[in-house]
């Protein structure tokens, strides 16, 4: 199923999203909107590339970016939590990472990304070890979020 696909069943179904971006930078609001008919579910798109956007927007709380930093399964999670929250949408997904080129340390290497959903049952994330040049990993990354809706969604 290909991410147009998986778009169109959220319209089908009318299930509304909304998205939390980072490292993407708007890649998947851009995708989402590329399909006509879109704007009957998806009405809220943040990107919040800054920590203290992620914190004032979504709510991310300040001690997870401090313990765990922006790049971390933890603040995925608060960020699909908080465009949940704020949007009000039946599910949302977020982005943070390390798309590259430079940015990576040992710990947190350059292509490590994690993606979570959030929906009324809780939230879930995934962790990527992505390759490639920083538009590549971008890509994948929004691939890979399409993913998850469709598993998460049993599309």
């Amino acid at each position: 199923m290909t991410n147009e696909q998986i778009i169109l069943k959220l319209v089908e179904n009318n299930i509304t999203i909304s998205t939390a971006e980072s490292c993407t930078g708007g890649s998947l609001g851009k995708i989402i909107t590329s399909v006509s008919g879109v704007s009957a579910i998806y009405g809220y798109g943040f990107i919040t590339y800054a920590n203290e956007a992620k914190e004032k927007i979504l709510g991310v709380k300040h001690e997870t970016l401090e313990s765990y930093g922006a790049v971390s399964h933890q603040t995925a999670l608060e960020m699909a939590i908080g465009a949940k929250k704020v949007s009000g949408s039946d599910i949302a997904v977020s982005v943070t990472g390390i798309a590259g080129p430079g940015g990576g340390t040992p710990e947190k290497p350059v292509g490590l990304v994690y993606i979570a959903i959030a929906d009324n049952c809780g939230a879930e994330y995934r962790k990527l070890n992505l390759s490639g040049t920083r538009d590549e990993v971008r890509a994948q990354t929004c691939d890979c979020v399409f993913q998850l809706i469709k598993e998460k969604l049993n599309f």
